[in-house]
């Protein structure tokens, strides 16, 4: 079998195109699959110590902190404000929220899934628009 170099070529293209990790095709009896190797080195700087109870919640629950908490989406799936299109918006910015508390739903597989906060808080900034598609561990909003 003779491996087409021009395929894997184009395949690796459109891995950079799209941020893709992975892709792969198949023709008849031959199938060809390129991926990236994303790396797993990850480190998280030290914790010294914390500021406020808020503070030591979110580390605990590994979460960042840079300028309040950031409650991340749980999944991949399209974000949304309200539990239905013309309803109350779950969160505001300002309004004072309890651990639990559902703050956005996100859309997978045609599943709705109410994401709950992760922390005590109030609303400092909501980073997704209605109906933005987000990604794993995307910052939904951040608390103070």
């Amino acid at each position: 079998m003779k491996i087409d170099k021009k395929i894997i070529k184009e395949l690796n293209e459109y891995l950079e195109e799209f941020n893709l990790t992975e892709i792969e095709i198949t023709e008849k009896d031959t199938k060809i699959k390129v991926s990236k190797n994303i790396g797993a080195n990850i480190s998280q700087p030290p914790i010294v110590g914390y500021n406020s109870p808020t503070e030591k919640s979110a580390i605990e629950n590994n979460q960042t902190i840079k300028n309040g908490i950031e409650v991340t989406s749980p999944i991949i799936g399209t974000a949304y404000h309200a539990p239905e299109p013309g309803a109350k918006k779950f969160i505001e910015v300002g309004k004072k929220i309890k651990k639990g508390e559902t703050i956005m739903i996100v859309e997978a597989m045609k599943t709705m899934n109410h994401v709950p906060s992760s922390s005590d808080g109030v609303v400092k900034e909501i980073c997704i628009d209605d109906g933005q598609p987000v990604e794993f561990g995307q910052t939904l909003i951040v608390l103070e």
